[in-house]
């Protein structure tokens, strides 16, 4: 009689995404004026090191940077030689809804730089996963809360065939919601990526289930603000038609 536990691992190996190669990263970030970046960039740096990333940093980029170094991280995982896993991809800054501000004072459009690895620019990537992960201000409002019951609804990721669409395959990680503000302690840093780096060094399981737990402790948390208690939890969009683990 044959054994069906194989066949039941060659399913969840085929509904996964393969990360057995290389794990590619890149963090460009500004310092300049946002108290607490540096304790935010060392857990980064742990986190990645302990998933088996191959990581790049770019310190106080000015907006035009911030494109060309995710053109440069484009270039190079295209001309790298042997199997791309995966690239993830965290910017932090001064921000509003869809731009993100360099140490020059301008703004870059977040879309410029999402595209840069999309299934048409990036050809290494395709059908690869793809993460951003962004720490900045969406805008100004301040949430204080509200008393209300129930639970989310998880998305249900899909397989695709032959093709496959131009915007596939990626994940993105708004430390807040669009329109507010996330909190950055002087000397603790973000509490979006604190809590984000704590969960994918210490929990095994789908990125998708560690990142409704890190929604799940954000929201239950609360930061003093101006003297007052706000609520923040982030915003993951997602296009992933696999079970995505880092460990």
């Amino acid at each position: 009689m044959s054994n069906p536990q194989p066949l039941e691992e060659m399913r969840c190996m085929q509904e996964a995404y393969d990360m057995s190669r290389a794990h590619l990263a890149l963090t460009p970030c500004v310092i300049k004026a946002r108290e607490g970046s540096e304790k935010d960039l060392v857990s980064l740096e742990h986190m990645f090191q302990q998933l088996g990333f191959e990581s790049g940093l770019k310190r106080d980029p000015t907006a035009q940077q911030f494109q060309e170094e995710m053109g440069k991280f484009q270039q190079t995982i295209d001309a790298r030689e042997g199997f791309v896993s995966c690239a993830f991809v965290v910017l932090m800054a001064h921000g509003e809804e869809g731009y993100l501000k360099g140490t020059d004072g301008q703004v870059v459009e977040l879309e410029n730089l999402f595209r840069v690895l999309n299934s048409k620019n990036c050809q290494a990537l395709r059908a690869k996963p793809k993460a951003y992960i962004v720490q900045a201000c969406r805008g100004e409002q301040r949430d204080p809360g509200e008393t209300v019951g129930g639970d989310n609804v998880e998305m249900i990721t899909e397989d695709s065939h032959q093709t496959i669409p131009t915007h596939t395959d990626t994940l993105h990680i708004y430390s807040t919601a669009e329109g507010y503000l996330p909190y950055r302690h002087d000397e603790e840093g973000s509490y979006f990526i604190q809590t984000l780096v704590d969960m994918f060094t210490n929990k095994k399981g789908p990125i998708l289930e560690l990142l409704t737990e890190v929604t799940r402790r954000m929201a239950e948390g609360e930061r003093i603000q101006e003297g007052e208690a706000r609520k923040v939890n982030p915003e993951v969009e997602s296009t992933l038609r696999k079970q995505l683990y880092l460990q």
